[in-house]
């Protein structure tokens, strides 16, 4: 049995009829409370439910971030969802990096201005300016078997991201964040996590659709300029690297999003794992890491 819908207004009926005409029969489903939105999703996908389905839930008490990072929500704080849908793009590589490319339009408040919303190589969008990059969101994309008799994967995208400043959030993790926390509600002060959903969940249907098609060597400019890592210091944590924990200067991602360092006269690839950055007025890595979905 399903929790009961949740308190908030979402108009999840204008919604979902909103995004018909993108991608005809996705459901929208409104939780008060769920444990992991993406996990829920997966599971339908490996009972054989692969329809497509924006799946959001006011209060998470298990959301999963990159590598089992936990992160709980309060109602109202943040905006948490799963986006799950049928996908067989001829490459997976870089998925991770056009959702986050799509949060970042859809949320800029002053498009064709330099840019806000910066993006953390592989999956964090965060806001800059003379206070320093703040994390305001995260992104956890996972996939299953979408049936034998296909070649196509149920992607399950998930995002978590931050509504009200810090000293409103009641958020399990909020008060551990420190000068790391950053919000929508500092691009726009009468945000709600409703309206978030509807400025973002166009974008980012299109967004996966395309890459779908396209994947993602034609979306790498706009990524060069949100890009937080481009040219600073980093220093690789990536399991099973062969050069873990190498330092070295970021030097932007390829056509498939992988991710490039100058160390010691040499190129070298990173394509998953961690990248923690050692940059003047960068926070140290949070407890909010990842999706919570």
């Amino acid at each position: 049995m399903r929790p009961t819908a949740a308190a908030l207004d979402w108009q999840a009926p204008a919604l979902s009829q909103s995004l018909q005409s993108i991608l005809p029969g996705l459901a929208v489903e409104v939780l008060a409370e769920a444990g992991s939105t993406n996990s829920l999703l997966l599971e339908r996908a490996r009972q054989g439910d692969t329809r497509p389905c924006l799946l959001v839930a006011e209060h998470q008490s298990a959301g999963r971030g990159r590598l089992g990072r936990q992160w709980q929500s309060a109602p109202g704080d943040s905006l948490t969802f799963s986006l799950g849908l049928r996908l067989a793009p001829v490459d997976w590589s870089g998925l991770s990096l056009a959702v986050g490319l799509a949060l970042a339009d859809a949320l800029e408040p002053n498009p064709g201005a330099s840019p806000v919303v910066a993006l953390k190589w592989p999956n964090d969008l965060l806001l800059r300016d003379d206070r320093g990059p703040r994390k305001a969101c995260g992104i956890l994309v996972e996939t299953v078997a979408a049936g034998a008799a296909t070649t196509a994967r149920y992607a399950v995208v998930g995002v978590g991201l931050n509504i009200l400043p810090q000293a409103l959030s009641r958020s399990a993790t909020a008060a551990s964040l420190g000068s790391g926390y950053g919000c929508v509600h500092e691009l726009n002060p009468a945000i709600d996590a409703p309206t978030a959903l509807a400025q973002v969940a166009a974008p980012l249907l299109q967004a996966l659709l395309r890459f779908e098609r396209q994947g993602f060597a034609p979306l790498r400019p706009r990524f060069a300029a949100r890009d937080l890592l481009l040219h600073q210091a980093v220093r690789t944590s990536q399991a099973g690297l062969i050069d873990a924990g190498i330092e070295g200067i970021a030097d932007g991602v390829d056509e498939r999003g992988v991710l490039w360092l100058k160390a010691d006269g040499r190129r070298v690839a990173v394509s998953s794992g961690e990248v923690s950055v050692r940059t003047t007025g960068m926070a140290p890595h949070s407890p909010m890491a990842g999706s919570g979905a």
